[in-house]
Formats: structure tokens, C-alpha cells, sequence
């Protein structure tokens, strides 16, 4: 349980119950959280436009999401008014499944925006703690609100100004619980990163998000411990604000230049106190952040011709040699090689494998100096990302969204212009009897990449299994 009370904007006393610490709005374990939505017509179609029947049930499909959209929202209307929290929090899982998966293209921004008050209104009423609202309906009114600024576009500090102050006096409260202060910094950092101009006055803007995100990172804050999970938050909210301003602004100054000195550069410390924590996920938000102010200080001073060579990369101006944190980032390259190969039994088999994998990742930046690459694929169109400033941004948009992310990104114009999406004409559409053919887990292919793989498996055992005599014979 939580140390310390709540009070909301009625005056009554809020008392809240720790979630697990896996706790999504996308799960589906609250009765009728579908409010009669079925998943038919979700998705967008594969269309061949020389098809007329099938253009005709691709443009059926689009106006089934529409449909369905305008009926999601409307749901909005009923929660300041409903009683049963079971059904309030069921509702904003309906509201949060119909953002991310149904308000597809400008259509579904128009239709957004036309009830976008109502569900403001509503969120806001639960996030103050009104009608004796649980830390789950908190925490999935978050997660609505961040997805309804990734579809209401880019250019609308009008939602930053009316989430700036309700939000933050969430992360502020220390008695509220970790996942619930968490999901409302990832939203501040949203809105702010997809809606905000930097236009906003001093105090509201992005830098002052920036500068809570350092503060809540802390081992403590505001004379409370903050949560790891919260810490780990911080962070990855930080790296994602941190990608709108300059590598200077991230990575510039020497000790002596203590006005100048970059934001990144500031937090070095605590990153270093980070990766030496027992929590997993803190770790790894730190060294993704580090690896992030590693490729900013790289790239100082340095244009793209010249990034390309590691050699160049290595001793130009960008370089740690000869600076005040030389000492610092040799101990955190250190730390993050004996990551790379962590072993022992106080974590699970898949936590070891995935930290190792994450942290060879860091380490190929930090110690190598080369760059990352993740490709997104998708029929029609990639994404291909060389810079852990893309990566983070893709990471971020792409918890926030959950299931919507393809289709966010096949539709959502701001996330085209963000991760520079490239839609070709490789991937033509298939028609139903060559998705079967190619697709089926029945087709040639399934049935060749299953022999393929029970091949590998059997190789596998056999290596294990494989030993030699004395003799030099095999047992």
C-alpha cells in the first residue's frame, strides 16, 4: 500500500490500492469492456484498386471504423454519471481500443475532435479522484488521454495547456500509486513531444517537462523514495523530450563552461547510479539514455559525411578523451559490458536473455561508437531507424499505442512525417487465394520454415549431447 493519502478537488481523502506492476489498459479481463464491439472490420484492407469488390469492402471497412468510432466515444458520455468503477474502468479500455484502432487518417482526427471535450471532460473527472475513481480507471484515463494526442496531430499546445496542470499534479502526489503517476508523466511527455510548438510560455513548455522528468529520476523526491518503475519512466520521458532539442543543447560544454553545459551531461551521474540498481527496467532505461547522450556528444561539431566514419567518429571533437567525465564514462562502459554478460539465478532465463541482448546493443554505441539500425516493416511500406533518438521515439509511440501502432503508422500523418515513413509499391496487395497460399500456417512456406526450424532444434541437442571418449571416439 501506498504511504501517504490523497486528497481531490472535492476535498475527500483518496486512498489507493497498488497495481501490479505489468498493469496495462490493453488487457481484457474486465467484464463487457467491449461495449458490443466486435473486432470485425479493424484493420485496415489490403486493397487491389483494379478489384472493384474489393475497393467497395475496402471503403465498407473504412466507414464500419468510423462507425464504430463515433459509438466508442459517445461511451464518454456516461462516465462521470455511471456508478459501478467495473464499468467506468471498462469503458476506458473501450474508449482506448477505439483511439488506437479505429480513428485511422484525418476522418478519424475529425471524429475525434468533434467529441475530444467530452472525453477530456471525462478523463479529467476521474484523474481528480472524483466519484471515488480506483488507480486503474486513473491509470487507463492516462493512457486515453496520451492516445488521443498522438491522433489529434501535431501544432495543438490548446491540449497542452489543458493537460499541463491536471497531470502534473498527479506526478507530484506522492501518495498516489507508482503506475498511475507513471502513466501520467508518459502522457505529459506525449503531448507535449506530439502536440506542443515549443511556443508555450516559460513553465509550461517542454523544458520545464524536461526538467521534472530529472527531478523524479531522483532516488527521491519531494522527501518520498521514488518507485523504480516511476524512476525508469522518468527517464525514457526525458530521452523522448530530448530528441526534440539540439545534440549541443544534450551534449555541449566542458567544465569549465558550466552555463553552456548540456542537459545530458548534467544527468551522467545518475545514470551511472541507475545501472547500478537491482531493477531491471531502470537499468535499462539508463543505458538507453546514456547510449543516447553518447551518439549526441558523437555527433558535435561533425556533418553526415564525416558521422559515417567510425574513425572520425572516435577523435573528433565529440569525443569523452581529455573531458571531466573521461573517468565516469569508462566506469559505465564497464558496468554495461558486465550487464552484457550477467548471469545468475535471481533472474528468470528470458530477463537475462533480453538484457544481454539490450545492453550488447548499448554497448555497440557507447564502446564502438557504431550506430543502431531497427527496419519496421509492413506490406507497402518500412521504416528504417539508424539513431537511438529514432529508436526511443518508435519505442515510445509504440507502447503508447499497443495493438494501433501499424495502423497509426500506416494512417496517422504526423507519425509518417516523424519517422519518415517510405511507402513503395513492392509489396502489391494479395488477393484471398494467394494470402492463403503465402500467409496460411498451412501454406508451402509455414510448412518449410517449421522443418527449417525443428532441423535447428534437433542440431541444437545433438551439440549438447555430443561427447568424445578418451579414444577420440564418439559415445
Amino acid at each position: 500500500t501506498t504511504t501517504q493519502d490523497n486528497t481531490d478537488d472535492d476535498g475527500g481523502v483518496l486512498r489507493d490500492i497498488e497495481l501490479p506492476d505489468d498493469w496495462t489498459v490493453a488487457a481484457t479481463s474486465v467484464g463487457s469492456s467491449n461495449f458490443g464491439l466486435d473486432d470485425d472490420d479493424l484493420l485496415l484492407e489490403d486493397v487491389d484498386e483494379n478489384n472493384v469488390e474489393e475497393v467497395n469492402r475496402s471503403i465498407e471497412a473504412a466507414a464500419a471504423r468510423a462507425s464504430k468510432l463515433a459509438d466508442a466515444l459517445s461511451i464518454a458520455t456516461t462516465i462521470t454519471s455511471e456508478k459501478r468503477a467495473t464499468k467506468r474502468e471498462g469503458a476506458y479500455r473501450a474508449l482506448f481500443k477505439s483511439i488506437t484502432q479505429y480513428a485511422t487518417g484525418n476522418e478519424g482526427m475529425e471524429i475525434l475532435q468533434s467529441r475530444w471535450d467530452i472525453v477530456l471532460e471525462a478523463c479529467l473527472y476521474t484523474l481528480q479522484g472524483k466519484g471515488n475513481s480506483t488507480p486503474a480507471e486513473q491509470y487507463a484515463a492516462c493512457r486515453v488521454l496520451e492516445a488521443s494526442s498522438v491522433v489529434l496531430g501535431e501544432d495543438r499546445d490548446d491540449v497542452a495547456e489543458n493537460l499541463n496542470g491536471p497531470l502534473k499534479k498527479i506526478i507530484n502526489a506522492t501518495g498516489r500509486v507508482a503506475q498511475v503517476r507513471s502513466a501520467a508523466l508518459r502522457c505529459l511527455a506525449m503531448v507535449h513531444f506530439i502536440c506542443g510548438t515549443n511556443c508555450l510560455e516559460e513553465g509550461e513548455d517542454a523544458t520545464a517537462v524536461l526538467a521534472l522528468c530529472e527531478k523524479v529520476s531522483a532516488e527521491s523526491y519531494r522527501g518520498e523514495t521514488v518507485s523504480p518503475i516511476l524512476r525508469a519512466t522518468a527517464l525514457d520521458c526525458w530521452s523522448l523530450l530530448s530528441t526534440t532539442f539540439s545534440d549541443a543543447f544534450i551534449a555541449a560544454g566542458d567544465s569549465d563552461d558550466d552555463y553552456n553545459l548540456g542537459q545530458g551531461l548534467q544527468l551522467l551521474p545518475l545514470l551511472a547510479e541507475c545501472l547500478e540498481s537491482t531493477d531491471q527496467s531502470l537499468r535499462r532505461s539508463a543505458g538507453e539514455c546514456v547510449s543516447m547522450i553518447h551518439e549526441c556528444r558523437l555527433n558535435l561539431g561533425m556533418d553526415e559525411e564525416e558521422a559515417a566514419n567510425r574513425t572520425e567518429r572516435a577523435y573528433r571533437r565529440g569525443s569523452w578523451d581529455g573531458s571531466e567525465w573521461e573517468v565516469l564514462m569508462d566506469e559505465v562502459k564497464q558496468r554495461c559490458a558486465e550487464l552484457s554478460v550477467e548471469s545468475g539465478h535471481h533472474m528468470s532465463k528470458k530477463d537475462k536473455k533480453e538484457q544481454r541482448a539490450t545492453f550488447r546493443d548499448f554497448m555497440s554505441t557507447i564502446v564502438d561508437d557504431e550506430n543502431p539500425e531497427e527496419i519496421v516493416n509492413w506490406r507497402g511500406g518500412k521504416v528504417t531507424l539508424n539513431s537511438w533518438q529514432e529508436i526511443i521515439k518508435l519505442n515510445f509511440v509504440r507502447h503508447c499505442l499497443q495493438g494501433g501502432f501499424q495502423i497509426q503508422l500506416m494512417t496517422n500523418e504526423t507519425l509518417q512525417a516523424i519517422f519518415g515513413a517510405v511507402f513503395d509499391g513492392s509489396g502489391m496487395p494479395l488477393n484471398q487465394l494467394e494470402k492463403r497460399m503465402y500467409m496460411s500456417k498451412t501454406s508451402e512456406a509455414a510448412k518449410a520454415a517449421d522443418k527449417a526450424m525443428t532441423k535447428q532444434r534437433r542440431t541444437r541437442t545433438n551439440v549438447k549431447n555430443h561427447f568424445l571418449t578418451a579414444d577420440g571416439d564418439d559415445i
